[in-house]
């Protein structure tokens, strides 16, 4: 959809609003609404003047906080609970003519599509987005000098006495109605992904933790495109669960003692003509995986500490990653196993198409356009220094044995969020020729904050260990 094609498809669908929708550093959905009559043809070209940069976090200062937000023609839609109203992105632009707002994190994904193209490659991504969908949650905040508090409420939970079926913990994995209790509510969401923004939809479904923990999968796409689609889905879930009374959220470990939540990511690297799947080698008898698909894997797993500050943003993230919930917490790669940070699916045989990796330890608080990014960079840069990966590990890491690990050379992720990022400010260089220095160093600042901030709250779990010391 171009300009013209935007403005046709908000008359005839007869749009009376116009939700201008953009993405902050840290991944942060934002929007204004327009009345309709300003979306003309200068507009959309040129841009609405209506963004203050200097009141979102990492954007701009007060002495040049004049912006520009760019309408992105083909993410136009109309919203399902609001027909009237149509939702597009926007891009970032400095205002007075400057062009583009460096630290626009759909603007690096965009550098890193250009990057790769340049250096004859097309990439895919296909994440794959779990969530939780909880009835009600108590916060309590309000006078953090006498104590923090938070309750879940969810009617599939084993500690809910709601009298009806509930899924046990670590036993949520693809149960039939009635005990999957919010089949309606997903499949309502797909509905309106496909309908109204034209996604393909491949497979919902209850994932392994209890109190409604669920996934969506989208057909895979490209870099900007993908992370549009992330940006989207979240979206829209949240506001139909909210229609519903009910709270969807994509915090990586909200409960003690089950599964968190992930957003394990499909990549593939193709010729960029689009024609020559790079990572497949039908000769490769272990997974037929390339000489170039092996050299991505090393730079991946090279970087996978610098990574973790991007995919694993949050200090929950590092809840997530421990062992025994499936998420990976060991730098190593394999076919087929998933205690295992890249996996290499093998469904197939002899499928060029299918020939992917996976990497599962990004979860879904990242900012999408900077995570697909950066795995993408640290792929290109292992093929661009020819980078070996470790000897791939077929048994279930997790059961060996820290001398085996430490023999074998297999590394763990970082366990707190200031670990990675002291890995990412020691590892940027693959990075730069798309991530530029300025937003580095307010990304990391901005996390650096929120850590100190999550630092100096005392834990109820704290009083429990520790009261009678």
């Amino acid at each position: 959809m171009d300009a013209d094609e935007a403005l046709k498809f908000v008359k005839e669908n007869n749009i009376r609003w116009i939700d201008l929708q953009f993405t902050d550093v840290v991944g942060r959905l934002h929007h204004i609404t327009l009345p309709a009559s300003e979306f003309t043809k200068e507009n959309v070209s040129g841009g609405f003047g209506k963004l203050d940069g200097s009141s979102i976090k990492g954007f701009t200062s007060i002495h040049e906080s004049d912006m520009l937000l760019v309408p992105v023609p083909n993410t136009l839609a109309t919203l399902p609970w609001a027909p009237d109203i149509a939702r597009v992105f926007a891009e970032v632009h400095w205002g007075g003519g400057r062009g583009r707002f460096e630290r626009d994190p759909r603007q690096i994904a965009e550098e890193a599509e250009k990057y790769q193209q340049s250096h004859g490659y097309m990439s895919y991504f296909g994440p794959e987005l779990e969530f939780f969908i909880f009835d009600k949650v108590e916060l309590d905040v309000s006078v953090p000098q006498s104590g923090t508090s938070y309750k879940i409420s969810s009617r599939e939970a084993p500690w809910q006495k709601t009298g009806g079926f509930m899924v046990r913990y670590k036993e949520g994995y693809y149960p039939a109605p009635p005990v999957d209790q919010l089949m309606d509510i997903r499949i309502e969401a797909i509905d309106a992904l496909a309908k109204n923004f034209g996604m393909k939809i491949e497979a919902t479904h209850h994932e392994v933790a209890t109190a409604g923990q669920g996934e969506i999968n989208f057909a895979f796409s490209t870099l900007a495109d993908t992370a549009d689609k992330v940006q989207t889905l979240k979206y829209v879930l949240k506001n139909i669960a909210a229609k519903h009374g009910m709270v969807a959220t994509f915090i990586p470990k909200p409960m003690y003692g089950d599964n968190g939540t992930g957003m394990h990511t499909h990549f593939s690297l193709w010729t960029k003509d689009g024609k020559t799947n790079v990572m497949y080698d039908r000769n490769d008898a272990y997974a037929e995986i390339s000489q170039a698909g092996r050299y991505a894997i090393g730079g991946i797993l090279e970087h996978a500490r610098a990574l973790s500050a991007i995919t694993s943003p949050t200090t929950n993230s590092y809840r997530r990653l421990i062992p025994g919930y499936e998420a990976p917490v060991y730098i190593a790669w394999s076919r087929a196993n998933r205690s295992a940070i890249v996996r290499v699916p093998a469904y197939y045989k002899g499928m060029e198409k299918a020939k992917r990796i996976e990497y599962r330890a990004p979860d879904p608080s990242t900012n999408p356009y900077l995570a697909f990014s950066a795995l993408l960079m640290a792929a290109l840069d292992g093929i661009k220094r020819k980078k070996e990966p470790s000897e791939h590990v077929d048994e279930n890491i997790y059961h060996i044995n820290k001398e085996k690990r430490q023999e074998i050379k297999i590394h763990e992720l970082p366990r707190s969020l200031d670990e990675a990022l002291d890995a990412l400010e020691a590892d940027t260089d693959f990075l730069k020729p798309v991530f530029n220095a300025s937003f580095i160093n307010e990304y990391v600042e901005l996390k650096r904050e929120e850590s100190r901030s999550v630092a100096q709250y005392p834990h109820p779990i704290e009083l429990y260990y520790y009261l009678d010391v």
